[in-house]
C-alpha cells in the first residue's frame, strides 16, 4: 500500500524536513517551462506579445514547442527583462559559458567592421 509523501515528511525531523523541502524548491524555479516563467513574471501572453510585436497566439506556439531557435528563445526572455546565459558542463571540469549563440546583435568586436 503506497504512504503519502506528506506521511513520510511528517515522520522526519524538523531539519531534514525544511532540508528536503528547501531542494525541492529549488529543482522546482531551476526547471520551469517558459509559460511558467512567464507567470512567474506576473505577465500575459498578451503583453508578451506586444514587447516582442507578434501575435498572441505565436507566444502560446512558443510556450508549447520544446525546440527552439536561440535567438527566439533570448528574444522571449529580453521581452521578460531577464538574460539568457548558455553554459557547457562537463564531469571533472567547470562550466563554461558560450557567447554569440542566438545574439541578435554583432558581438562588440565585431562591430568595428
Amino acid at each position: 500500500m503506497a504512504v503519502p509523501l506528506s506521511e513520510v515528511l511528517a515522520k522526519l525531523p524538523p531539519d531534514r524536513r525544511a532540508r528536503i523541502e528547501a531542494g525541492a524548491e529549488r529543482l522546482m524555479q531551476e526547471y520551469l517551462t517558459l509559460q511558467e516563467l512567464r507567470k512567474a513574471k506576473r505577465l500575459t501572453q498578451t503583453q508578451l506579445a506586444e514587447t516582442l510585436g507578434i501575435r498572441q497566439a505565436t507566444v502560446a506556439q512558443m510556450e508549447k514547442r520544446t525546440d527552439l531557435l536561440l535567438s527566439t528563445l533570448r528574444s522571449y526572455v529580453e521581452a521578460m527583462g531577464g538574460k539568457l546565459t548558455l553554459s557547457v558542463e562537463f564531469p571533472g571540469h567547470p562550466a563554461v559559458l558560450l557567447t554569440g549563440l542566438g545574439d541578435t546583435e554583432e558581438p562588440a568586436a565585431d562591430r568595428s567592421k
